[in-house]
């Protein structure tokens, strides 16, 4: 199924302006969001009350203190062309120019936003691994990414799968995991530092967050959310280097791809995979997200030997095939 497009909304009280906006920008091939117009702010509440809203382009004479209580990650004042009277920071642009310049200005105010939640991360590297192919070794080749990291700097393995099976592989006995660190993390950041030695599990030099016992608890963080959980760990951890193990239950997948300085991919040639990793591909494409898909690391993993469950399970992954595969494609890659 083609994922749909975020939603970029605008509210405006001239109603032939904003209708001839919203129209002309829907009518954009490479516009990577699908335009809502609003043209009174109680219509505007009703929708965001059920759906999420990527960016709001709102005039000054609709601005309120409502808006800001809607589930909308960006606000850029729509004005009449001198800087609006508001007590915000929220950017804004002059509503009397070309539809084209305002949608230039908007997706670059976007961009903006995505560069500063990377920026947030500061010296950590975030590095993903996703493929909607199964069995093709991506939790295996994750394992031995992140302990050769670690060899070069801290590193945390995140698992972000519906069923690791970690804790079995490990032969661990876990009582916290992934989700309660994301609640320290939004309650109790000032603890975060403390709590977090004493949830994540050392194996050797790499830190392991054990994943989260009920995948349910993970499925409505955006990524907006994930950045702002990795930067606090990257922070509260001192981490240099962090692997996401990142599963299909995970909502908005590609826009976290796209925060990752790189993407490893694993594929398969058999005929079913080939055609799951073209879907996939096919849906970057409706979503402008072109640049992703290019910069896609596709890798044909080698079989990951591993003679015994338990801390010895990763000795034998570094000393194996895929710790040479691993070593190499960071000489590559990293």
């Amino acid at each position: 199924m083609k994922k749909e497009k975020k939603i970029f909304a605008i509210c405006d009280l001239e109603e032939a302006y904003v209708v001839h906006l919203a129209d002309y920008l829907n009518r954009k091939p490479d516009l990577p969001f699908r335009v809502m117009a609003f043209t009174n702010l109680n219509s505007l509440i009703d929708y965001a009350d059920g759906h999420e809203i990527e960016i709001l382009l709102i005039s000054t004479e609709a601005m309120c203190d409502e808006v800001r209580d809607l589930h909308v990650h960006r606000i850029i004042i729509l004005s009449d062309g001198e800087k609006p009277n508001l007590d915000s920071d929220d950017p804004f642009i002059n509503k009397y120019q070309d539809s084209d310049t305002i949608a230039r200005l908007v997706c670059g105010y976007a961009g903006k936003a995505a560069m500063q939640m990377k920026d947030s991360l500061g010296s950590c590297r975030l590095i993903g691994i996703y493929s909607p192919v199964s069995r093709c070794g991506k939790t295996m080749f994750s394992l031995t990414l992140a302990q050769a990291l670690a060899r070069q700097g801290k590193a945390l393995y995140l698992n972000l799968e519906n069923c690791s099976g970690l804790e079995a592989l490990l032969k661990a006995n876990w009582r916290e995991d992934l989700a309660d660190l994301i609640h320290v993390c939004a309650s109790d950041r000032g603890n975060l530092s403390a709590r977090l030695e004493g949830i994540v599990r050392q194996y050797g030099n790499l830190d392991i967050c054990p994943p989260s016992f009920f995948p349910e608890d993970l499925r409505e963080t955006g990524c907006t959310e994930w950045m702002q959980f990795f930067a606090s760990l990257s922070q509260a951890g001192s981490y240099q280097a962090m692997v996401l193990d990142i599963g299909d239950q995970i909502k908005d997948i590609p826009e976290l791809l796209r925060m990752c300085e790189k993407v490893f991919f694993p594929v398969l040639p058999d005929p079913v995979s080939r055609s799951k990793i073209s879907q996939f591909e096919k849906n970057l494409d409706a979503m402008s997200m072109e640049d992703l898909r290019r910069s896609l690391i596709r890798l044909y993993l080698p079989a990951a030997s591993v003679r015994s469950l338990g801390s010895s399970l990763l000795d034998d992954l570094m000393f194996g095939a895929m710790g040479q595969f691993v070593q190499q494609l960071i000489s590559e890659e990293l």
